[in-house]
């Protein structure tokens, strides 16, 4: 792959990769931070890239390693002694027939992070389950298994009992649908 091509298919993932970035750490300076550095390595390693194999997956596999690298560093934990850090996490009650997308991100949060990555990497990304599994190193059910707690815990905070409940928002309609038994997972 020449660079120029390799170039214009880096700059044309910038937006997935900074929305998986984000939906990873939960900030925007440190996505865009992760994305910086993805593309660094990825600039330095391009001749490890194979063509003919998705050039997202290899990206959201150097970002989540490079993600997962500065996690351990920080030796990331949250003090919440009193409860209030988890108290801001809660779902509201009483939804209305619309999905409010802070809601949802609140939601999402509180997800491990191996469901929420998958989820977002199916769900949002639109990778395939197959794809999601060789970035994560994992078995393509394994895979599957977690979007679909990952779906069925969203459902549960979120207070998702049918297809009624979803909104109008297409993207988190799609993430959560297979935990409301209208959608299928393959």
């Amino acid at each position: 792959m020449s660079d120029d091509r390799f170039r214009d298919g880096l700059v044309a993932e910038i937006p997935n990769l900074r929305a998986f970035a984000a939906s990873l750490s939960g900030s925007m300076q440190l996505a865009d931070d992760l994305v910086q550095d993805t593309l660094l390595k990825a600039w330095s390693n391009a001749d490890k890239f194979e063509p003919g194999t998705s050039l997202r997956a290899w990206l959201f596999t150097i970002l989540r390693n490079t993600y997962f690298s500065l996690y351990r560093k920080r030796g990331r934990e949250i003090q919440d002694t009193d409860g209030a850090y988890t108290e801001r996490l809660s779902a509201q009650g009483n939804q209305e027939s619309h999905l409010d997308l802070a809601d949802f991100r609140k939601a999402l949060a509180t997800l491990p992070d191996e469901q929420r990555e998958v989820l977002i990497m199916v769900g949002a990304s639109g990778l395939s389950y197959e794809e999601t599994a060789e970035i994560c190193g994992v078995a393509v059910g394994t895979v599957k298994s977690r979007v679909n707690r990952a779906r069925a815990k969203l459902a549960e905070l979120l207070q998702i009992h049918g297809a009624d409940d979803f909104g109008p928002d297409r993207r988190t309609a799609a993430a959560l649908q297979g935990s409301s038994g209208s959608g299928s997972d393959t």
